[in-house]
Formats: C-alpha cells, structure tokens, sequence
C-alpha cells in the first residue's frame, strides 16, 4: 500500500475589499464603518491615509459627514510600503483611504497582504475628474474580492450621481478638495471641462499636486 497524501496545511486566506464611485457618495464613511466594526469584533486594525489629504483631520481619515478615525499620513507609495511591511505580524486588517492617490504598486502590495492572511479594505475614486479610470483603483477592484460602488446625489438635478464634476479651470490630476471645488453629477449634468472657476472656490484652502 502507498502511503496516505501529506494533509495540506491550513489556509487562512485574506480578503481584498474595494469601495469606490465619486466624491460625497460615502466611500470614507462606510471605510471608517468597517474599520469601526473591525475593531469592536477585537481584530488588530491599522489605516492609511496620504498626507496631501489634511481637508478635515492630519492624523485621521473622515467623512463629508464628520465621521472620523485615526490614521496614519504617509507620503508616497515608499512610505506606505516602509510603515506597513514592519507591523504585518500584529496587525489583521490594513484600511487604506483616498487610495487613488497612490501608485499601481499597491496594486501588488494588495496581493502580498491578502497571501499573508489580511483582510484588506481600500477607499477611492474610480474615475478622473474627467471620467477616465483613475488607477490604481480599477486595478485593485479586478482583483478585489469584493467591491461596492457608491453613488451619490447630483448636485444639479438630484438624479443618481457616478461622476465627480471638478469646478475651475485647474487641469492638474490631483486637486485635493471638497464642497466649491468639486460636485457630484450623474451622467447626463456631467460637464467636465465646462464649468468656470466661482468667487467662492478661491476662498477654500487647498493642497494640490500632480503624481510623478
């Protein structure tokens, strides 16, 4: 008689979840609802945010509606990467918000977390302010296990909105904004080169910046 087959390890696997759509459709908020819910069911949570990101808190990620949780700010990509590697032995769940704003090398660092065993929940924009794919976003949803699409109230006929409107002038692919720099807009009010810049958005303190 042969010898009976090696039983196979256990395998813990982890799990890629992808919330996306435009701006104030609630992408941070439900982050930070699964992040809080994370943390109640006693897992070891840890969350992202890039540093240009300051509109409402340095040290937290937050919601249009002022739900808050604290995050760490880092640069780049590199930085990310240096933080987080280190910590992969006390850590169960990694939130990344705004995570448009970092390179397609997350896209790989996403798969090396979930082979270890992490459930992984990232937030983003899915679109440009010109409603081309805005990566890494449609990247990481491919791979996702798992991918809610938000959509939002348009500001201008109140109909479903999945495009983000930027208002101005400014042609860079990082505006970092909110309410005055920014609308959501369903389909039909989408005008994405058309709006002219108002009084009002000159009042409004803004980081900008465009990706090497």
């Amino acid at each position: 008689m042969g010898s009976a087959p090696a039983a196979h390890p256990a395998v813990h696997p982890g799990r890629i979840e992808v919330i996306t759509g435009p701006m104030f459709s609630g992408k941070s908020e439900e982050l930070i609802r699964r992040l809080k819910r994370a943390q109640i069911a006693k897992r070891r949570v840890v969350c992202f945010k890039p540093d240009l990101d300051i509109r409402y808190n340095r040290n937290a990620i937050a919601s249009h509606s002022a739900q808050t949780l604290d995050a760490l700010a880092v640069a780049n990509f590199e930085e990310l990467k240096m933080v987080l590697l280190p910590m992969l032995d006390t850590v169960e769940v990694v939130g990344i918000d705004e995570a448009q704003f970092f390179d397609p090398s997350l896209v790989p660092l996403a798969n090396h977390l979930v082979h270890k065993g992490l459930r992984v929940i990232l937030a983003g924009l899915d679109t440009t302010f010109v409603g081309e794919p805005f990566a890494p976003i449609p990247e990481l949803m491919a791979i996702a296990d798992e991918v809610t699409k938000l959509s939002a109230v348009c500001m201008q006929c109140g109909a479903p909105a999945v495009h983000t409107q930027r208002l101005g002038s400014n042609q860079s692919l990082v505006l970092v904004g909110a309410a005055g720099i920014y609308e959501a807009r369903c389909r039909a009010c989408f005008l994405p080169w058309a709006e002219k810049q108002t009084a009002e958005q000159l009042e409004l303190p803004v980081s900008a910046g465009t990706r090497s």
